[in-house]
Parts: structure tokens; C-alpha cells; sequence
């Protein structure tokens, strides 16, 4: 189970690229220098061998697996690692026993890393926590998700979170300089400049990934086994590997983080920004019917009035969409997207509505003033239902000054049109029937 003595007994010739390059030490990371940094705080506990349970939340490739192998040698602890994807409740128990035992006979802590954690389920979680409570392990997981969406509230509070960020251009690059030369060659001789560019795209911040490319270019020039011209310009690197496909989880962080941004680029009245949030979710292969509801909701909620055609458009969206589906539907989405982007906007509509759900909170059932009731029967009518309506069509305007709203209610207002688009007109309107 301990992820150093596996390292040990295998040749490093027989090692993958990324194992092979993993950082012996902390200065060897690359990246992650508000955690890593000389003078960051965290830096000098990590230093200190004083480390509490930890949470690494980060995309794939930014070094968390290596930072919880390189606490092995900061911390005075038996060290085990386990995949949550390959590890069950009772053998999660068994290491908190072992771990509490180690503490009790051998005054020994146990640092437990636990892979992909986001992967145990509430049940296993569960297992963790009095373990976790107790001091009997050292708990660190790492996760590609929001620890928020899928950590225990109460193992979560048990743990700090540190947040690991995406490789930049320039690590990518010292990393891919670092592959190179593991065969006595540099970047250059790989790939020319427009063409390593490329790569660092394709790696899209892992740097995992990267490495996983380098090899296979690396393998094709030792072997010679193809007519490339070396270094490779961007075609020829296309053809030479297989293009990672984007990183995108339809159920998890980068689901919710790209509608959110989505959403808020329409809101705010950027087009291009929000076309490509659109591009992301569709290579990611996001659902097109969430996609075209969303915008639906966004039409009322922050266009409304200003633009009563926006409605109209989003729900033709959504019903072209569900017709044609993919990857037709993309172009439906595009037209709605930018027209709602480039429409005025208003959610005094939106705002009206909570005024109102909250004046009903507070008032509760209030009688509806006799005058708006229904007189259907005799007795209604004998009862006063009905009595004192003005018809409005019967004046000039259309209108007959008369109030609605229930006496105990007194002065209320809850919609007030903005100028933005058609709802000025809807203003100006209203303030021309009540003078």
C-alpha cells in the first residue's frame, strides 16, 4: 500500500515519464507557490512536520499525489496510502484501528492519504470521521472536486483545504524541458515553437498530461520508426498524438463552474464571453436541454420587460433543440445566447415577484376585497360579491382608477419598470394612465 516501496522495486528505465520525473523534493515542485513558496506560510508547517488533515483540491496534474508522497519525509509518521475507488468501509476501519493502536502502543502517528476521496461515499466518509476526531490518523485526500459538494460537512470541518491550482505556460514548459533532457534533448529538438505551443494547449495545465505526450514523442524519435521531420510543427504533432479530449465533469465542479460563468457573462451583456463558455460545455459534451433551460429562466429573470421577445426566442431555443438535438442544437444555443446577451436588461419582474412572495409571508391570508370576488351564484351577490367593480374597458383609457389590493395592505408597490428597452415604454405608460 505504500506508494514509495512500489517506486523502490521497479527499474526506473521500466517507469512511466510522469513517475519518473516525480519531485524528490519540495523545491522540485513546480507551480503552487502560494502553498510552496519560500516564505508561504504553509511552506514552513509543512517544514516543521506539525501538519493537521488536509483536503488537496486541484485539477488533475497540479502535483497534490506529490505533495502528499513528499509529507512522508516532513512527518514523523507511519505513512499509507489507499484509492478510494478500491477501498470499502471495513478496510477503512481496519486502518483507523491500526492507526490507533500505532498511537496508543507506539506513541507512532499514522498519515492515512486517501486518492480521489471525492469517490468514498457517505458511508465511508463516515467511517473516517472518529478516527480523524481521535488523532488516530493523519487524514489527507485529494479531489479533483468541490470538497463542498462531495466532503461530509463533518469530516470537512475536521480538515483544512489547500487548493492546488493548474500548471502554468511557464511550468509546463521547465517540465517539458525536464522530459527532454531525461534523453539528452531539448524542447527545441522536439518541437519548434508554434508546435510547442500547441502542446502546452493540449495540455491544458496537467501536468500528468504533458508528460504523457512528451513520452510518446520522445518514444517516436528514439525509435525513428516514421518520416517526421524533427523538430514537429503543429501538424505533425496532431498527428502524432492523440488529442487529449477538454476536461469537463457534467455531474461535478467544472459543470457548475462553466454554466455559472455562462450565465453571468449573458447577464452582464458580453457575447463573446459567453459563447465561449457555450464552446466549453459543448465539447464537454454537456446536456443541450440544460443548456437551452437555463437560458430559458434567464430570459424572464434578468431580461423580462426590457425585452418581452427574449422569452419568446429562448423558448424557441429550447424546442429546436429538443427537436434537432446535437450538433445542430449548437447553433440554436448560439443565436439565443448572443440575442440574450445583447438584449437590454431588467429583473424588476424578478425583484416584484420576491416582493411580493415576501408581503404574502408576512400578511397571510388577508380577505380579498368584496368588490373582486366572484358572483357567480345568488348568494354571492347577496353577500356583496362583485359589488362595486368598475369595468375597465367601459372608459376612455381603458382604465377606471380603483383599488385591488385589500385595505389592511395599505400603500404598496412592488413593480417599478426601469428605463432599459421596452420597459421604459411599459413605465411611461403606467404613469400616463394614473395622472
Amino acid at each position: 500500500m505504500d506508494l514509495f516501496s512500489a517506486a523502490q522495486n521497479e527499474s526506473p528505465e521500466n517507469q512511466p515519464l510522469p513517475e519518473r520525473l516525480r519531485p524528490k523534493t519540495l523545491d522540485e515542485m513546480l507551480g503552487q507557490q502560494k502553498i510552496l513558496g519560500a516564505s508561504a506560510p504553509w511552506r514552513k508547517l509543512v517544514e516543521s512536520g506539525q501538519i493537521p488533515s488536509l483536503i488537496l483540491w486541484g485539477p488533475p496534474g497540479c502535483g497534490k499525489t506529490t505533495f502528499a508522497l513528499l509529507l512522508a519525509q516532513k512527518v514523523q509518521a507511519e505513512f499509507i496510502t489507499v484509492n478510494a475507488v478500491e477501498t470499502g468501509a471495513k478496510a477503512l476501519r481496519e486502518l483507523g484501528e491500526e492507526g490507533r493502536r500505532r498511537r496508543l502502543e507506539f506513541r507512532r502517528k499514522t498519515l492515512l492519504f486517501v486518492d480521489e476521496i471525492h469517490r468514498l461515499n457517505k458511508g465511508q466518509q463516515d467511517v473516517l470521521l472518529p478516527s480523524v476526531e481521535k488523532g488516530d490518523l493523519i487524514l489527507v485526500g485529494a479531489t479533483t472536486e468541490n470538497p463542498s459538494y462531495e466532503i461530509n460537512s463533518a469530516l470537512l470541518s475536521r480538515c483544512r483545504i489547500l487548493v492546488f491550482e493548474r500548471l502554468g505556460e511557464d511550468e509546463l514548459k521547465q517540465l517539458a524541458q525536464r522530459a527532454a533532457a531525461l534523453r539528452d534533448e531539448t524542447i527545441e529538438q522536439i518541437v519548434n515553437p508554434e508546435a510547442l505551443e500547441r502542446l502546452l494547449e493540449f495540455a491544458d495545465g496537467d501536468g500528468r498530461r504533458l508528460l504523457n505526450m512528451m513520452e510518446v514523442l520522445l518514444n517516436l524519435r528514439a525509435t525513428n520508426a516514421s518520416d517526421l521531420v524533427w523538430p514537429l510543427d503543429p501538424e505533425a504533432l496532431s498527428q502524432s498524438i492523440d488529442v487529449p479530449s477538454l476536461r469537463y465533469d457534467k455531474t461535478a465542479d467544472e459543470h457548475y463552474d462553466t454554466i455559472s460563468a455562462f450565465i453571468k457573462s449573458v447577464r452582464g451583456s458580453d457575447p463573446d464571453a459567453a459563447l465561449y463558455y457555450l464552446a466549453r460545455m459543448i465539447k464537454g459534451g454537456e446536456d443541450p436541454v440544460f443548456i437551452a433551460r437555463r437560458l430559458v429562466i434567464l430570459a424572464s429573470e434578468d431580461i423580462g420587460n426590457a425585452d418581452p421577445r427574449a422569452i419568446t426566442l429562448a423558448v424557441s431555443g429550447l424546442q429546436a433543440v429538443e427537436l434537432v438535438g446535437w450538433p445542430e442544437a449548437a447553433i440554436s444555443l448560439a443565436q439565443v445566447t448572443t440575442y440574450l446577451a445583447s438584449a437590454p436588461k431588467s429583473n424588476r419582474s424578478y425583484l416584484a415577484l420576491h416582493a411580493a412572495q415576501a408581503l404574502v409571508e408576512k400578511t397571510g391570508t388577508v380577505p380579498i376585497p368584496l368588490a373582486l370576488r366572484s358572483a357567480k351564484t345568488t348568494a354571492m351577490k347577496n353577500l356583496g360579491y362583485g359589488k362595486g367593480y368598475k369595468y375597465s374597458h367601459n372608459s376612455e383609457k381603458g382604465y377606471v382608477p380603483q383599488r385591488f389590493l385589500p385595505e389592511e395592505l395599505g400603500e404598496v408597490s412592488l413593480y417599478e419598470p426601469t428605463d432599459h428597452g421596452f420597459e421604459k415604454n411599459i413605465r411611461q405608460y403606467l404613469e400616463w394612465l394614473r395622472k
